[in-house]
């Protein structure tokens, strides 16, 4: 039997994942004013989720010999392991969209910018997107209102009441 959306659960939950995943990649999308507003809670707590742990990293000291002996030592920072957990609850809620390679970029500068890249959507996530938001919180004093839903009125096939969510 079909819950919200008239869909089921599981296609819900892939309708969700899909327009979490394109609103966090483009910061806009046009939709269902319906489907905005269940998007709309969904991807807020996802941000949340990236603000608690964003600048949770471990620094770690790694040591290595060349060929003449010489040892030296390189700093590496990887994450916590509460910044790992979320990540992966994260990942479970968020399809993981690849980069496309800009129209005036070569190949060559493209594999060499993304080659460390695995999760490109993650990456933005935790670098880009929850940075912003932790530092608009300390400015303004309040956790939340991460996005905005403009209704844009009926849509001319089926009379749907259309949306834009987008990030703020």
């Amino acid at each position: 039997m079909p819950g919200k959306l008239g869909r089921t659960a599981q296609q819900r939950e892939a309708l969700l994942r899909n327009q979490a995943s394109e609103l966090l990649w483009y910061g806009k999308i046009t939709t269902t004013a319906a489907k905005a507003k269940e998007l709309q809670s969904y991807v807020e707590k996802i941000i949340t989720k990236a603000i608690s742990v964003f600048d949770d990293n471990i620094e770690f000291d790694v040591k290595t010999t060349d060929k003449k002996g010489k040892e030296t030592t390189v700093k590496g920072v990887k994450d916590s392991p509460k910044k790992l957990a979320v990540r992966r609850r994260l990942m479970g809620k968020l399809y993981d969209l690849q980069e496309v390679k800009p129209f005036g970029e070569k190949k060559k500068d493209f594999k060499t910018r993304t080659a460390d890249v695995r999760h490109p959507l993650m990456e933005k996530l935790f670098n880009e997107i929850a940075p912003k938001y932790a530092q608009r919180k300390e400015e303004l004093g309040q956790g939340g209102g991460y996005t905005r839903i403009y209704l844009l009125g009926t849509r001319r096939g089926d009379g749907a009441e259309e949306a834009i969510i987008e990030l703020v």
